[in-house]
């Protein structure tokens, strides 16, 4: 094992201050958020969407997360755990959290170390299916010494002991709560999953899936002043368009997530005078999944779930071929302008661990058709369409429902037409797509297309567990209820190996440099083809105090210092 260096030393718990909200709690009366993609479940162990994750961290909350400089802070503990104070062991096998006295649920009764440990138990049930289980990657122990002290132990050294309970997507429930909905039981809990108890500023009143949520300041936070807001109205759906529209021109909302729009339509709401623009770059990645298995819809869904290869697109000559044939210059242009920039892979941020060793800067269409000429992978009967051992290069190109990522699909269909693939275009409400629903054959999850574009990004400045949504064993499938965050169905041995070298490795170069290889082995062998490294672009009403964009976490992380601006 790597000596232990600056990894644990730079997770160090920092001196943190939230800033202060500016009303008692509850004067300053209702605020409203709108996400265009509708929150359709509260419990993100069941869904990856962020929509989701982040209309959840409102209510239940982590033991420690990260600030907008992505350093890591105490949330629900005293400290944040490391070598130097004793909290993680010297031979990095185990790490102690002391929870904060005091702390209550929304429902009044204590917050202990009993919740902590059953929500690692309800996430790792073997008969369940948890969209969070990389977070949870080699732990053999989470121990309960007394109500304010977990111990988390792991199955070898852990140098980067930070994946449970840390970060928005990995929050506590309540064991009280949640007791009768392990393993296969879990999606079936809809009253819980709608409405969970938390520790958080805000209280469920009224959850619609996929419309609205009502929230009212929870009486038992524990900070006596906070939330200044005594209500929130959590709008969902429409489009991003409109939501810029309602905070930045209308005033009808206070705060709009997500506005992936053309930067002259940002330009020109500014100018209503309503609202403003923050933007950030943290590790959100545009990208183009490649289904490694077979979406054949004669198949049945375990058959589509696991079946290897697909017909044509494991062929290094197609997939390549179809990211030479791909302007991404143009498509930042088009679709983000400042906001976006190129990129060819899955982790550019933090700049550690951004690769150098992929070229995807330049548009080469006859590159592309040379490739697939030299592969004979031809047109035969004069189509236009070629084929690879007589099945046509037909695909299915799926997305959400998003002006930007319609450009985005229209011009890739054309240059991909140019190297001789045929594309079907498809789009599906966001709140669906990316719901999580296991009854729902539209979700991302289960990946019933060909090829699939969206963004997403992790919580923290360490890649180690989004690294881990590459491993074979994070496949979404039946059995796990369609959860899982390897949503290509990648699978290679050696991948496996590999991140099972980071995880023991403590230096900070020596991670970055075998996440930098993680990343260039899933875009090299198949997984996906990268296409803009996105900043988070999201509006704030003027009269909106206390708002800190934060790239590294919820977006939300701070919602109970948001405060009303007189005047």
């Amino acid at each position: 094992m790597k000596t232990k260096t600056a990894l644990l030393c730079a997770a160090a718990a920092v001196a943190f201050a939230p800033v202060s909200a500016m009303a008692e709690r509850g004067s300053d009366g209702e605020v409203k958020i709108i996400y265009w993609q509708a929150p359709s479940i509260l419990n993100p162990f069941l869904s990856g969407g962020t929509k989701d994750i982040e209309s959840a961290s409102m209510i239940i909350e982590p033991l420690a997360r990260y600030d907008q400089g992505g350093n890591l802070v105490p949330w629900l503990v005293e400290s944040v755990p490391t070598v130097g104070n004793g909290g993680v062991s010297e031979d990095l096998t185990s790490i102690t959290w002391n929870i904060t006295p005091g702390i209550m649920w929304s429902d009044g009764t204590p917050f202990t170390s009993a919740d902590v440990k059953f929500t690692y138990d309800y996430c790792t049930h073997p008969e369940g299916g948890c969209a969070q289980l990389t977070k949870f990657e080699g732990v053999s122990s989470v121990d309960t010494p007394d109500d304010l002290t977990v111990v988390v132990t792991f199955e070898g050294p852990t140098p980067n002991p930070y994946g449970p309970f840390v970060g928005g997507e990995s929050p506590i429930l309540q064991a009280a709560q949640f007791a009768d909905c392990l393993g296969a039981k879990a999606p079936e809990c809809t009253e819980a999953n709608f409405n969970p108890i938390g520790t958080g500023p805000f209280v469920v009143t009224e959850f619609k899936p996929n419309d609205v949520i009502t929230m009212a300041a929870n009486d038992n936070y524990r900070d006596p002043a906070k939330p200044a807001f005594a209500s929130v109205t959590f709008k969902g759906g429409g489009d991003a368009t409109a939501a810029g529209r309602a905070v930045m021109e209308t005033g009808e909302f206070d705060y709009a997530w997500n506005l992936q729009l053309a930067p002259d339509v940002i330009a020109q709401m500014q100018e209503g005078g309503m609202g403003t623009p923050v933007a950030g770059f943290g590790p959100l990645v545009e990208r183009i999944m490649l289904n490694n298995t077979n979406p054949d819809a004669s198949l049945s869904a375990e058959e589509r779930a696991v079946v290897k290869p697909h017909p044509f697109l494991g062929d290094p000559a197609v997939y390549k071929a179809m990211s030479m044939a791909i302007d991404r210059p143009l498509l930042v242009e088009v679709g983000y302008g400042q906001a976006g920039k190129v990129t060819c892979n899955w982790v550019p941020a933090p700049d550690i661990f951004n690769s150098t060793a992929l070229s995807c800067d330049t548009q080469d269409i006859a590159g592309a058709n040379a490739m697939l000429d030299e592969a004979g992978i031809v047109d035969t009967d004069g189509d236009g369409i070629r084929e690879k051992d007589g099945v046509p290069l037909s695909i299915l190109y799926q997305t959400s429902t998003n002006a930007v990522r319609q450009d985005f699909q229209a011009l890739i269909k054309q240059w991909w037409s140019e190297i001789g693939i045929e594309t079907e275009l498809r789009n599906i409400d966001a709140s669906v797509f990316f719901g999580g629903d296991p009854g729902s054959p539209d979700t991302f999850q289960k990946f019933y297309a060909d090829v699939q574009m969206y963004a997403n990004t992790f919580n923290g400045t360490d890649p180690q567990a989004y690294l881990g949504n590459g491993l074979c064993s994070k496949a979404p499938s039946p059995a796990t209820q369609w959860q899982g965050e390897n949503i290509s169905r990648f699978c290679m041995e050696e991948f496996d190996a590999l991140h099972a070298e980071l995880t023991q490795t403590a230096d900070i170069e020596e991670r970055a440099r075998l996440g930098r290889e993680l990343n260039d082995m899933m875009v090299e062998n198949g997984g996906m083809i990268p296409l803009v490294h996105r900043g988070r672009l999201s509006a704030h009403a003027n009269s909106l105090g206390g708002v800190v964009l934060n790239v590294w976490d919820s977006e939300l992380w701070n919602v109970a210092d948001w405060y009303r601006i007189d005047g």
